[in-house]
């Protein structure tokens, strides 16, 4: 299986009145880069997330959303320290003496000091709270790797396109190499017809000739090469798994040919079907990067 590295999952839990929303996105990356953004209670799972996306994904840069909601009516309770109203109010009363002031401390006035009364949030059990986010998890990440999965399969379809395209040009200028060097020996005899006088052509002049200019135009090694690279690729392809840096290689190998090719041709036809190998490289290259 070929697996794109553009997907989206999502998952929304709620078990025992406490929700976890759960959601992936990721891009194409070189290597693996993940983002976590998270409550602050979860950053003690943050290693845990980590290596579990890891049985998901290996490359692409992802990043990852959770959110927490505890809708309990126990889930947080009102804390009083003593100690700290007491401090409070011994600096009211030392602040009331220094100058001179009217007794008008209250109990609100010590009340709504800061940190006097707080509002937080009860402990909850670590294993329930980690068996509640990887089962969120869990249904975001299947849903993630089932989108980069199908993005994946059409992306793998695009390219064995655009591969069979490639195979037909490749022949057609198989087909034309012949015909090239004919049309320029032919070309050459009339040149000597029309320089020599007495009409004498030396055979031998003409045979070196051609075989300089068929060297020159030589790009069969050019082709072979090109077809294996065909090859290899659809049998990456074929095969699945975590190709994406050896799909990349090969289209640069492919262009390297490409370009030998047209900087070898002498013929329009030859240079026009150049062109259009480079054009379907270009666009494979822009699709194998994509790939996982």
């Amino acid at each position: 299986m070929i697996n794109s590295m553009t997907g989206f999952g999502r998952c929304e839990l709620v078990r025992d009145e406490k929700k976890v929303i759960v959601e992936i996105k990721s891009v194409n990356h070189k290597y693996s880069d993940v983002s976590i953004k998270m409550p602050r209670k979860f950053n003690q799972f943050e290693s845990n997330i980590r290596n579990y996306l890891r049985e998901y994904a290996s490359r692409g840069k992802m990043d990852i959303y959770i959110s927490y909601e505890d809708m309990g009516e126990g889930s947080a309770s009102l804390k009083f320290n003593p100690e700290l109203a007491k401090e409070y109010y011994g600096y009211f009363e030392q602040i009331k003496d220094m100058f001179g002031l009217d007794d008008d401390i209250h109990t609100s006035t010590i009340a709504k000091s800061p940190d006097v009364l707080t509002l937080q949030e009860n402990e909850i059990n670590e294993e329930e709270l980690w068996s509640i986010l990887k089962d969120a998890l869990t249904g975001a990440f299947t849903m993630f790797r089932d989108a980069r999965a199908k993005e994946g399969e059409s992306l793998k379809n695009d390219i064995f396109t655009k591969l069979d395209t490639m195979d037909g040009i490749t022949s057609l200028i198989e087909s034309k190499l012949p015909g090239i060097i004919t049309d320029y020996k032919a070309k050459l005899i009339d040149r000597f017809h029309q320089l020599l006088d007495d009409g004498q052509i030396d055979e031998g002049r003409i045979a070196a000739e051609v075989t300089m200019y068929a060297d020159k135009i030589a790009i069969d090694e050019e082709l072979v090469r090109l077809c294996t690279h065909i090859r290899h690729m659809r049998d990456l392809l074929t095969k699945g798994g975590e190709v994406g840096r050896n799909l990349d290689f090969i289209a640069q190998e492919m262009n390297r040919e490409s370009n030998t090719i047209l900087s070898k041709s002498n013929d329009i036809e030859v240079t026009n079907c150049g062109i259009e190998l480079k054009t379907c490289i270009e666009k494979i290259r822009e699709q194998v990067q994509n790939i996982e």
